[in-house]
């Protein structure tokens, strides 16, 4: 039998006959089946966003800064848990999510055992605090718990968070829309980025959370679609099961104790819960929503309601982790470069589900696109609050009118839009810059969530202490996100995959080199191979816990040393609920620092020396 290969067709001569079997290219044209109609499905989705925006900008217009950044505080409860949900499960989690599972079977899944604790302790440690003093920054009870550098320490760690992160979130997404497509990202990005920023810029926060809950349902939607056409295309759910049972996919949790095990049971319940309390609990992004709400209790259903769609969310993107292997089980389209990133597994599947259905793939396209403008749009919003109230009110005393508030806060979205768009082109150029990027987030939550945590819980600690533990946890926690880097970049990282083969392939390739790097998956996520412990090989998801132990343990520290507080000084508003019942209270309210203790205070009495004011007859 002959070879020969032409333009990548190959054909076979078996002698009486030629066998011409495709090439690669011939098959990604097939699956690039992205019709009019889907075009149309997808434009109708982004003007829906826009129409909404001129709705809330111009017919239902915010009239104060108020309620231009809170919705007046009257928002109801099911826009909001919505709005929370679109906005944690960004196109990166829809894509990232699914690959996981396929790479490396379902561990990823036993986090949502963390997310059920951190709900309990959100609702009845940190919630009850930032929703009894009406913020309007999260970032506003760093002052009133300590001092202003505290606070604006915490909103700069907040800013070149998102500064870092939300590029990704946009950048990600667009290789879905190019592996469907074969439209450049950088022709798709700037749209979709000035499509949200109209929008957000115009309508404020009403806009922001109306149209996280069309682009919720439309993404929810779009994955429970493909969940069931795929299962049904490949012979039902037994099918499924059977083969990721059989590759070792489907598995009960690793209980090793080991820190550098990539994911284990350990990892992903207690280390996954600091992650989601810093990311649910004490950020701008979510807390924004929570305070937007007209009471306490309608924040703590919002929580639990958030957990919930959280948590189908998660499942039904693990299911299609799992679908995608039971789908391309003896032909990996990694190895084939069917799908050239790993984050292009999850539409490769659409298409080869609903491709031959006009429309229905651009449903899903635009429900991935859906997640990353719901985040992109919580982002900039969260970022006018930040701006306006931590950096202007720090750095300028002068008052701004209604007007001049309302300016600075459309700037800002306008302005960090910009910068997103920008970053999108850099990102694109210099990989490695993105791995770095995701790690970003995982270095700075535990300074920020430390710091948050020495306020409401330990009511010993100065302002002094929590910005040097919260600096020294920074600093400590950087300089092991980029060793992990460095590990890398040497190879002396590596992490195993599930089985995949390319044995049942139907088209010629050439094989693709295996790489250690993964754009989705955060730069410390891998275990290796030695059984010795090494700090900066320790598994990202403990990254957020151990940036919060030495905050909090550099903090208190520090406080102690120089001078802590008196836990009875501290106003009561400030701290846990649960501390309040602990801390026994001071039996006369005024009693000063000097040890004088006045029985009543009148206003003719305060700051009056004790000599000066007569006894009661």
């Amino acid at each position: 039998m002959a070879e020969t290969a032409l333009d990548g067709i190959l054909s076979m001569d078996m002698g009486e006959r030629v066998v011409v079997v495709p090439g690669l290219e011939d098959v990604v044209a097939t699956m690039q089946r992205f019709v009019w109609q889907d075009y149309v499905m997808f434009v109708i989705m982004l003007m829906v966003c826009m129409v909404i925006g001129v709705y809330f900008g111009f017919y239902h217009a915010s009239t104060n800064a108020q309620e231009y950044l809170m919705g007046s505080r009257n928002m109801q409860i099911f826009p909001i848990t919505m709005s929370l949900i679109a906005s944690f499960v960004s196109g990166i989690s829809i894509l990232g999510i699914p690959t996981e599972t396929y790479l490396f079977g379902v561990q990823y899944i036993y986090c949502l055992i963390g997310l059920v604790v951190m709900s309990l302790i959100m609702n009845y440690i940190y919630l009850p605090v930032f929703y009894g003093l009406t913020l309007t920054s999260t970032y506003e009870y760093l002052e009133r718990r300590f001092d202003k550098h505290v606070r604006l320490f915490g909103s700069l760690l907040f800013t070149i968070n998102m500064t870092a992160w939300l590029p990704i979130v946009i950048y990600v997404p667009a290789l879905a829309f190019n592996q469907v497509t074969g439209v450049n990202v950088h022709f798709i990005t700037p749209i979709l980025c000035i499509i949200c920023i109209f929008y957000t810029s115009l309508g404020g926060l009403k806009a922001v959370v109306w149209t996280d809950v069309i682009q919720a349902v439309i993404m929810f939607g779009a994955m429970i679609l493909v969940a069931v056409k795929g299962t049904l295309d490949i012979g039902g759910l037994n099918t499924v099961i059977t083969r990721s049972l059989e590759s070792g996919r489907i598995e009960g949790p690793n209980l090793d104790f080991s820190l550098s095990t990539r994911y284990t049971f350990w990892s992903l319940t207690i280390g996954g819960c600091f992650y989601f309390l810093q990311v649910a609990a004490i950020n701008q992004n979510m807390i924004q929503r929570y305070l937007a709400l007209p009471s306490l209790k309608c924040a703590k259903k919002a929580v639990w309601f958030f957990a919930l769609g959280l948590c189908a969310i998660v499942v039904v993107c693990s299911y299609c982790g799992i679908l995608i292997y039971a789908t391309f089980h003896n032909c990996d389209p990694l190895t084939t470069k069917l799908a050239r990133e790993k984050d292009q597994l999850m539409p490769l599947l659409v298409m080869q589900v609903l491709g031959e259905y006009p429309g229905l793939s651009g449903i899903f396209i635009a429900g991935i696109l859906s997640a990353s403008l719901s985040s992109l749009s919580t982002g900039l919003n969260a970022m006018a609050a930040v701006i306006l109230e931590d950096f202007y009110h720090f750095f300028f005393t002068r008052k701004l009118t209604e007007e001049q508030s309302s300016v600075v806060m459309k700037l800002t979205v306008i302005i960090f839009g910009a910068i997103c768009v920008g970053l999108v082109y850099i990102i694109e150029h210099l990989g490695a810059v993105l791995q770095i990027s995701m790690s970003i987030g995982s270095i700075a939550s535990g300074s920020s969530l430390g710091m948050f945590t020495m306020g409401i819980l330990l009511p010993w600690v100065n302002a002094k202490g929590a910005l040097i533990g919260g600096t020294t946890s920074l600093i400590f926690m950087g300089w092991v996100g980029f060793q992990a880097q460095a590990s890398i970049a040497a190879g002396d990282l590596s992490f195993p995959e599930k089985p995949l083969t390319t044995e049942g392939c139907h088209y010629h390739f050439i094989p693709k080199q295996s790489v250690a790097v993964n754009i989705h998956i955060n730069a410390t996520d891998f275990v290796h191979p030695e059984e010795k412990f090494i700090l900066h090989h320790v598994s990202y998801l403990w990254y957020t816990l151990m940036g919060t132990f030495v905050s909090v343990v550099i903090g208190l520290s520090a406080s102690f040393i120089t001078k802590p507080l008196d836990p009875r000084d501290v106003d009561p508003a400030l701290i846990a609920p649960i501390l309040k019942k602990i801390i026994k209270p001071r039996e006369f309210p005024n009693e000063p620092g000097d040890g004088i203790i006045y029985a009543f205070e009148t206003p003719e009495r305060k700051n009056v020396p004790l000599q000066t004011i007569s006894q009661p007859e």
